[in-house]
C-alpha cells in the first residue's frame, strides 16, 4: 500500500502522536529481547520467528523474506545453528534445497521473549486507567478495519481520498 503523499507532506496531529508512540513500542520490544541468552541481533530474532511462523520457508525464501543477500541468510542461519536454536537439513528430493527448522531450544527462547515483552506490555497497561484501556482497544480495533479496508480497495491513482469520503 502506497499512502500517496509527496515530500513535504505534512500528517496530521494524530499521524504524530502514533508515530511517536510507535517509536516507544519500538523501544520497547527491543529492550525485552535484550537479555536473553544466546544474546540475538534483531535481524537473528526475526528470522527465527519467521521460520518459526513460515516453516515452509527454505534458505533462499528466508533471504527473500528478509531482504539480504543469500549469503548473508546463510551465515546468519549458520550462527542461529551454532547457538542450537535453529537446524538446516538438505532435503532429499532436491540437494541443493536447505529446509529451516527451529529447535526446541529455538522455541523457548522464542516464547522467553514473547513472555518478557507481554510482562513489558502488562506494566506499561496497568499504569493507565480502565477507561484509557477501553479507548485504546477501541481505537485499535478501528485502525486494524480501517488498514484493512484500505488494503481491499483497489489502487486508485491521483485520488486523495480518506475512508467514508465521496470521490
Amino acid at each position: 500500500m502506497s499512502c500517496g503523499q509527496g515530500p513535504g507532506h505534512r500528517p496530521d496531529p494524530l499521524a504524530d502522536q502514533v508515530l511517536d508512540t510507535v517509536e516507544t513500542l519500538v523501544a520497547l520490544w527491543f529492550d525485552a529481547a535484550e537479555d536473553v541468552t544466546p544474546s540475538l541481533s534483531m535481524r537473528q530474532l526475526l528470522a527465527l520467528q519467521t521460520v518459526r511462523r513460515r516453516p515452509e520457508l527454505n534458505l533462499t525464501a528466508l533471504a527473500e523474506h528478509l531482504g539480504i543477500a543469500l549469503p548473508t541468510a546463510s551465515r546468519l542461519c549458520g550462527r542461529l545453528e551454532t547457538a542450537g536454536l535453529l537446524q538446516r537439513t538438505v532435503q532429499p528430493h532436491n540437494r541443493r534445497e536447505v529446509q529451516l527448522v527451529v529447535t526446541p531450544q529455538g522455541r523457548r527462547l522464542l516464547a522467553d521473549v514473547t513472555e518478557r515483552r507481554s510482562v513489558c506490555l502488562a506494566v506499561v497497561f496497568d499504569a493507565m486507567t480502565p477507561e484509557e484501556r477501553a479507548s485504546m482497544q477501541r481505537g485499535l480495533r478501528a485502525f486494524h478495519q480501517a488498514h484493512s479496508l484500505l488494503r481491499a480497495e483497489p489502487a486508485t491513482q491521483g485520488q486523495d481520498t480518506r475512508p467514508g469520503e465521496q470521490r
